[in-house]
């Protein structure tokens, strides 16, 4: 290949990358707000093990096998299930936590249960909630919606980077730069021609006239995403990030019916607290895979769970070490919950009716629950205005509910992109007082 073609090739792999990479690069330091983490629990958890305990009714299948002899347990006001590592995540935390229990996802569909309880409609269209924060509190921001997997779709709010380690983000910060030992890949005369490449490429693109909404959209994306101070925020970010033996590994699980599972998430807090540290972004999307059990449940589900509550620990202690806990928005939640009886392999089915936890500092509507279900784990109807079980003018808690909800307290329910996505017609709960 030509010395000339191979500049050229460089210079449009620079910014198709970025572009590919799905990066906005704006400076986002200025922001002195919240910073937001979703942590889902993907294949749909078991409330009724977790934050809405449930032990067995007399003349009706088992729900739990720990409520053989174990009793439902109480931290503050919040009532947890005597199983995996509960116990230690709810005494620690039950000051900081709001429970939504009895959140009907309308759906035994994965797909659809994933869209319903993380973008609050169910069917698909309507951005994630962290989209709409990073679209409202970093439009210009280095990485504004981190994502390491679940759902993030973005409604063309604002764009999303997903990551899946440090490396990356090293390798677009310094293009540059060799993984292996630092050096320049190109001398500084040819990377100062990649550049002028670049901006050249970046004027016609500019002034192209008859742009699409859309195509002109991504156009304003790769604009700033050349801008110097966003160019600055990215590396920001990269300085930041400690060497590859301080990140935490992955944790794995070797099921005795259905494989090895593993669990990254703690990885993922420290991309997601030092993005939000050094002013690169504002709102991230953590996953944890494999909570479908549908053999093997109370094993299976001993140890996932185990694992959400010590990487959310995790989370908020090394958002203490790094400065940013007392601005941090932890939300966990899941596709629905499971059934309330065991099938035939020792597993539990897909059942509707799930929960949302909601995690804030020096907060006065924590150290509570909302929402109720019987001893059978069926939503019960509740009253938006009393927050208290009314059968005869309440209603039953629909994720649309809570999205509306954590709009309103998150300051964002009148921002360009929720009044894009509105939820009209909908009753106005104040779980957050």
């Amino acid at each position: 290949m030509k010395r000339r073609a191979l500049i050229k090739g460089l210079a449009a792999g620079a910014v198709g990358g970025m572009a590919g990479f799905r990066l906005p690069l704006a400076n986002a330091a200025d922001h002195a707000g919240k910073f937001f983490a979703f942590v889902q629990a993907d294949g749909g958890w078991d409330p009724t093990s977790f934050c809405d305990p449930k032990t067995n009714a007399a003349g009706e299948p088992e729900i739990n096998h720990w409520a053989r002899e174990g009793e439902i347990r109480q931290a503050g006001n919040l009532p947890y299930a005597p199983f995996a590592r509960n116990a230690a995540f709810f005494e620690k935390y039950h000051r900081r936590m709001l429970v939504v229990n009895g959140v009907d996802a309308q759906t035994n569909s994965h797909t659809v249960g994933v869209v319903h309880n993380w973008s609050g409609r169910n069917s698909e269209g309507y951005p994630s909630m962290a989209a709409l924060l990073a679209a409202r509190y970093a439009p210009d921001g280095a990485l504004p919606y981190l994502s390491f997997g679940g759902f993030s779709a973005t409604g063309g709010v604002t764009r999303f980077t997903r990551l899946h380690g440090p490396a990356e983000i090293l390798s677009i910060a310094y293009p540059n730069r060799d993984t292996n030992d630092g050096s320049s890949v190109l001398p500084a005369a040819d990377w100062e021609l990649v550049a002028q490449r670049r901006v050249e490429k970046m004027a016609r693109l500019v002034s192209a006239p008859g742009l699409l909404p859309r195509a002109a959209r991504n156009r304003r994306h790769h604009q700033s995403s050349l801008a110097p101070a966003a160019v600055e925020g990215l590396k920001r970010f990269a300085n930041a990030l400690p060497p590859e033996d301080e990140f935490q590994q992955p944790e794995e699980y070797e099921s005795r019916v259905t494989g090895t599972y593993s669990n990254e998430l703690r990885r993922q807090a420290q991309l997601a607290v030092l993005a939000f540290k050094t002013g690169a972004g504002v709102s991230a999307d953590l996953s944890l895979g494999s909570f479908d059990t549908h053999r093997a449940h109370d094993a299976d589900h001993e140890w996932l769970l185990g694992a959400l509550t010590d990487s959310v620990d995790f989370l908020w202690d090394y958002a203490e070490q790094h400065g940013v806990a007392d601005r941090l928005v932890v939300v966990i939640g899941s596709d629905f919950g499971r059934t309330n009886y065991y099938n035939a392999e020792g597993g539990k089915d897909h059942w509707p009716i799930g929960s949302y936890v909601v995690m804030e500092k020096n907060q006065p509507w924590t150290n509570r629950v909302v929402g109720e279900t019987d001893g059978l784990h069926f939503a019960q109807k509740i009253n938006p205005r009393t927050l208290r079980r009314d059968d005869a003018n309440g209603t039953i808690i629909y994720p649309k509910h809570f999205h509306k909800a954590l709009r309103r307290y998150l300051g964002i329910e009148n921002s360009p992109g929720a009044r894009r996505f509105p939820f009209n017609n909908t009753d106005d709960f104040r779980f957050f007082g």
